[in-house]
């Protein structure tokens, strides 16, 4: 299938954007560049439009679909309109990183990889996100990272994408 059947003019042009940062002949360089933009129109991959963007780029389908399922930030499958990535690494689990993600495990009702019944949240564990410093956090969306997420901090953070 068609890349021009998948994603939305908007989206081509952003990704002939990225194209056109590299060589001709290095265009698989904008393939993480490529998936974003096709997640964030879509909210997940598909192998069909993985292997459309990798046509696209001009690689082996395969080369595409190793980077969707090595990256946790692309989503292989349906997630809720906020997915929640809490860092567990070391630094972040001392420093109250279960703490965080078993207080939102209870508040939304769920575990990790699992979406809330009503389809608003997902719940991932993540590795490091480069913020040890600010521990715990947590990332919402793959977009925006939350620091010191303590039960106060989280309660607000849920109440704002309510």
């Amino acid at each position: 299938m068609s890349l021009h059947n998948l994603l939305s003019a908007d989206s081509l042009k952003q990704i002939d954007r990225e194209v056109a940062k590299y060589p001709a002949e290095q265009s698989r360089s904008a393939v993480m560049s490529a998936l974003r933009i096709a997640q964030v129109e879509k909210q997940f991959l598909t192998n069909d439009l993985i292997e459309a963007i990798a046509i696209y780029l001009h690689i082996a389908p395969m080369m595409a679909y190793e980077v969707a399922t090595f990256y946790n930030m692309f989503n292989m499958k349906p997630v809720g309109k906020y997915k929640i990535t809490v860092c567990t690494n070391l630094p972040c689990a001392l420093s109250g990183g279960y703490t965080s993600a078993d207080y939102l495990k209870k508040k939304l009702g769920i575990g990790f990889n699992e979406t809330s019944a009503d389809g608003k949240f997902t719940l991932k564990e993540g590795e490091c996100m480069g913020a040890c410093g600010y521990a715990p956090v947590m990332l919402v969306n793959n977009h925006s990272m939350c620091n010191h997420m303590t039960p106060e901090a989280i309660d607000k953070k849920l109440a704002e994408l309510e």
